[in-house]
């Protein structure tokens, strides 16, 4: 754990971080370590270098070590306090430590070759002062390592062998080597670099990610839109999802972006297998069977899951007035239409064949308030006995057992497909529509005590996920982890918008 900035790190992080590899899959066993585990050595370390000559403290301000270090096209300028004798450097850092300096007052540099063609290489910094209690080390310290110096350091006081990081380190490899070239013999670990991740529709990028937590234009972190670990598994997304995304991806040299697409096949081809089926009305329509007794209610067995008798069954009630979603009856429907209309009947999944007769409107708004219905005793058990072919199956509750439900409509997070390309205004690239929350839906019977992070597939709508956070007894919280949707091998062409 990189901690070695006391004011961006805290104990927060770390047990997050921790919890999503393990909920990923993976432990350290007894390798966890910290960056504040080795500050002494880390002291010592540069200590050993004022001696070689080969560090320094300088005073000049930020602004001037700015200043100083030149550009890309012109060479830096030496600092005045450059050439200060090994002496007057290892009183001044050895009083950096004791506390008697204010912070900015001076830094130690290593002293490398300020007219270097990377202006990584010139001089930076080793040391800075910084009066900020560390979440492990408390007030002990008041001076406090760069990453550089760091990293290759504990890489090396920890025997690893390669050291993974992304590109836009390439430029830092050097420093990583000149550090562990001076205060390492033997074997040294061995920087190499590949592309970052960068998903369409969505920033990877930490500092983009923090202004979207900051900003409020999230609700934090595990915000189900996020692309953290903690967003992904709140939403629903399964550790063998993301595995397999990644395994499909690979790793690359180079930087591209990969469609959100793969990573919602990944998913759908997780949940598939083992998401449970029940079905939820999202826009519920009122259906009345005429002809189904008043005081009448059934029990229908139905699969858990239509490939894996292994997941049991569990029983569906069914009485004469039941929810249909909105969107399965059409007063005028367009050619090859095979839901609920006029003249039209259609089979409930796994109950009876129900055929329309009238329907009420609102008088005020026009808008559909309920459909009246009669539906076919015969067909409980299987297709019309007179031969008769009903090509539509819609699915259902039924309204006094249902229960009242919270659904969340995910989508991506970015209107654009590439938005961590645009400057400063990507923001202005958000997708508006990328939660819906629909608050008075209806979901089955068996879903009312249903534990939070269990997942669902929602019969002819989607995979949902029971909110971990927002979620409580009788009163539950769906997610939308993913819709239904065709596989990766039937998606042809770049998206060009939110799906």
């Amino acid at each position: 754990m990189d901690d070695t900035d006391p004011a961006g790190e805290s104990e927060e992080y770390v047990k997050t971080i921790i919890n999503d590899v393990r909920w990923l899959g993976f432990d350290w066993g007894d390798r966890l370590y910290f960056a504040s585990d080795y500050f002494e050595r880390l002291y010592d370390f540069a200590v050993h270098l004022i001696k070689k000559g080969k560090a320094y403290v300088c005073s000049l301000s930020p602004d001037e070590i700015r200043e100083y270090r030149g550009s890309f096209s012109e060479p830096g300028r030496e600092s005045p306090y450059r050439n200060r004798s090994v002496e007057e450097n290892l009183d001044l850092f050895t009083r950096m430590r004791a506390g008697e300096f204010e912070d900015g007052a001076h830094v130690l540099r290593a002293k490398i070759d300020m007219a270097s063609p990377n202006i990584v290489m010139r001089d930076p910094i080793m040391y800075r002062i910084k009066r900020e209690p560390h979440y492990r080390t408390g007030s002990e310290w008041v001076i406090y390592p760069m990453y550089d110096f760091a990293h290759c350091l504990s890489d090396a006081l920890e025997n690893i062998t390669h050291s993974i990081c992304t590109l836009e380190f390439e430029n830092n490899r050097p420093l990583y080597d000149w550090f562990l070239e001076q205060l390492i013999e033997g074997e040294r670990p061995k920087q190499v670099e590949f592309a970052r991740l960068n998903v369409s529709y969505t920033v990877l990028s930490k500092r983009r990610l923090i202004e979207l937590v900051e900003g409020e234009y999230v609700t934090g972190w595990d915000d189900p839109r996020m692309p953290t670990v903690a967003g992904l598994r709140r939403r629903g997304c399964t550790p063998e999802a993301i595995h397999n995304f990644c395994n499909a991806i690979g790793v690359a040299k180079n930087d591209n972006i990969v469609d959100i697409a793969l990573l919602e096949h990944c998913v759908r081809e997780a949940l598939n297998e083992k998401a449970p089926r029940a079905m939820g009305v999202l826009r519920p329509l009122k259906v009345v069977l005429d002809n189904y007794p008043e005081d009448r209610t059934e029990e229908f067995d139905v699969a858990n899951h239509p490939q894996n008798p292994g997941m049991g069954t569990r029983k569906v009630p069914f009485s004469r007035v039941l929810y249909i979603e909105r969107d399965d009856f059409d007063e005028n429907p367009p050619k090859k239409y095979k839901r609920l209309s006029p003249g039209r009947e259609v089979r409930l999944r796994n109950a009876y064949v129900i055929r329309y007769q009238n329907l009420v409107k609102d008088e005020r708004t026009g808008e559909i308030t309920e459909l009246h219905c009669t539906f076919d005793p015969e067909t409980r058990s299987g297709p019309p006995p007179d031969g008769r072919k009903v090509e539509g199956v819609i699915h259902w509750v039924s309204a006094k057992h249902s229960v009242s439900a919270e659904v969340r409509l995910y989508d991506r997070l970015f209107r654009v497909p590439d938005p961590g390309s645009i400057s400063d205004d990507y923001l202005d690239y958000l997708n508006p529509d990328s939660i819906k929350v629909l608050p008075n839906c209806c979901v089955e019977a068996s879903l009312k005590y249903a534990a939070p992070g269990n997942r669902y597939q929602f019969e002819r709508i989607g995979y949902f996920c029971l909110d971990t956070k927002d979620s409580a007894p009788g009163k539950p919280v769906f997610n939308r982890i993913v819709s239904l949707r065709n596989t990766w091998s039937k998606i042809a062409g770049p998206k060009q918008g939110p799906q």
